[in-house]
């Protein structure tokens, strides 16, 4: 689904993250951990053909991404970025359409089926009641969620999402968590970002931890996710404390 090799990435002039490799699996689920300013961002775009890599090699279904237009890459890849703020006063329901157009042509209009999709990912998200308000006058967590149904829209078989629980309750959290593991079930491979480890453990396959642009281990979460490795990424002291039946938490050590 998604072969990265040797990736070199950053801004003109100035190089962020080095030596980078992995491959994502179709149906896959990896989460990226790391602190502020530790390259994650940088790194989406730069897997997603929008800054141009400084080395190394990005592949979307054994197909070189510098070989790909943007319009192909679209009915590949959905991306959520962090922090979207509306200009405009779309409707939530218009908003979330507009991930259509990947499908449509030039002078095309969006048809039933468009809209039925468009529906089925609001309905997903339980933002449906939000359909008909302007995008500009939501809150910050349900525009953030508006993203994620916009990305579904689109129907990818790669889903990319920088931080999508930023700004969400804990309710809504769990709602975008669980639709990531759904997502997954169908075949769609998701990575995503998060500051929270314990989102790794909830629904990824695999944690990639990034530490100053470079990979600092990758594996499955229980293996890779070690108080070792978060007190190198954050400088903060955690345990990482066993729940049984496979499930892991982290808590941090403070007044400890």
């Amino acid at each position: 689904m998604l072969a990265i090799e040797s990736l070199a990435f950053g801004f003109p002039g100035r190089t962020v993250g080095r030596e980078v490799s992995f491959a994502l699996q179709a149906g896959e689920v990896m989460c990226v951990l790391g602190p502020n300013g530790g390259g994650k961002t940088t790194l989406f775009r730069t897997v997603l053909g929008l800054l141009p890599k400084h080395d190394g090699v990005i592949r979307l279904h054994d197909q070189d991404i510098e070989n790909l237009t943007r319009h192909e890459i679209a009915r590949r890849v959905g991306y959520v970025p962090q922090g979207h703020i509306g200009y405009f006063a779309f409707t939530v329901r218009e908003f979330v359409l507009m991930g259509r157009t990947a499908h449509l042509g030039v002078f095309s209009t969006p048809g039933k089926h468009d809209r039925q999709v468009a529906e089925g990912a609001l309905e997903s998200l339980d933002i449906a009641h939000l359909a008909d308000q302007p995008v500009t006058e939501i809150s910050s967590g349900e525009r953030q969620l508006a993203l994620v149904a916009r990305a579904l829209a689109q129907e990818p078989k790669l889903l990319v999402l920088d931080e999508p629980t930023a700004s969400l309750d804990f309710g809504n959290q769990v709602r975008v968590l669980q639709r990531i593991a759904a997502l997954a079930s169908a075949g769609i491979s998701i990575l995503f970002s998060s500051h929270d480890p314990d989102h790794a453990f909830l629904c990824a396959r695999r944690a990639l931890l990034l530490a100053e642009g470079r990979v600092l281990e990758i594996g499955a979460p229980r293996a890779v996710i070690r108080a070792d490795t978060l007190q190198r990424m954050y400088g903060v002291s955690v345990k990482v404390i066993d729940l049984g039946g496979g499930a892991h938490t982290c808590l941090p050590a403070i007044g400890r």
